[in-house]
């Protein structure tokens, strides 16, 4: 999980980075374990544009993730650590015992022929997964239930991971990356260890053409565009605002808050902010 840096040959070569990728083992992905991925460019089933600067794009096939991890007490062997082009951090491909085979995210530490399992009995140690309630204080976790057997949902990016900070009545205190403490049910299910290619967040894109083969358009501010298409545009010159910033739409932005109250505030014990 090292950089690479490229000699300064052209203007976007001068910082741009990469990853060397030398964890992966395995480039094609297991056939039995991908779909088509169709792309929306940002569209809703009307054609209007709801998800703004998106667009074109490498071709992908999406990988099946087992974030439940709910193959009970049966173990697997890591069989190969991939590339998966939908999200930052890499993933395993898992042989159990019985012959089935599923994708996991790839923890920080695990390697190949490394054996996992997920239940309520599994030892406490990096890729295996058990409830919240089994888990001694302190430990860090990643890809972490907020309802019993949804599956995973905090923690799944490159480098993440919360902390089991306390237990009290039948909830866990679990410490988010942002600092913020949340109350989780015990029977939730966490993944041990931290999210892997913690280089991730030190890759620098370099140029314009490498958001665009990621699928991510150019993003206009609103100063810049005319009265029609945005609040703050038009005027003549340079002129900037002329107003308090706003979105397309003229709600205030910058500080104006638009939560409503939710049945989740009481499970946050201390915001982030």
């Amino acid at each position: 999980m090292g950089i690479k840096k490229f000699k300064p040959t052209t203007p976007s070569n001068r910082y741009r980075t990469v990853s060397t990728f030398e964890e992966i083992t395995k480039v094609k992905p297991e056939r039995s374990l991908i779909e088509i991925l169709k792309k929306s460019g940002g569209r809703n089933n009307k054609g209007r544009v709801t998800a703004f600067c998106r667009g074109g794009g490498h071709k992908r096939y999406y990988r099946i993730i087992d974030f439940k991890r709910d193959k009970r007490d049966v173990p697997a062997r890591v069989a190969a650590i991939e590339y998966d082009p939908n999200r930052t951090c890499r993933i395993a491909l898992l042989y159990y015992a019985d012959g089935e085979k599923r994708y996991i995210l790839a923890p920080l530490g695990l390697s190949v022929d490394d054996v996992v399992a997920s239940g309520e009995e599994v030892e406490i140690k990096v890729g295996n997964a058990t409830r919240l309630g089994r888990m001694p204080l302190g430990t860090m976790v990643h890809n972490v239930e907020l309802q019993p057997g949804k599956g995973g949902q905090i923690a799944r990016s490159a480098g993440s991971m919360v902390q089991v900070a306390a237990k009290e009545g039948n909830h866990a205190h679990i410490k988010l990356p942002s600092g913020e403490v949340r109350l989780v049910r015990l029977e939730c299910y966490a993944t041990i260890g931290q999210v892997g290619n913690i280089d991730h967040e030190n890759i620098v894109i370099g140029k314009a053409g490498r958001s665009r083969w990621l699928g991510r358009r150019p993003s206009v501010r609103g100063v810049a565009m005319n009265p029609v298409d945005h609040p703050m545009g038009g005027g003549e010159g340079k002129s900037s605002g002329g107003r308090h910033p706003c979105t397309p739409w003229g709600k205030p932005t910058k500080g104006y808050k638009t939560r409503k109250r939710k049945l989740s505030d009481k499970l946050i014990v201390k915001r982030r902010t």
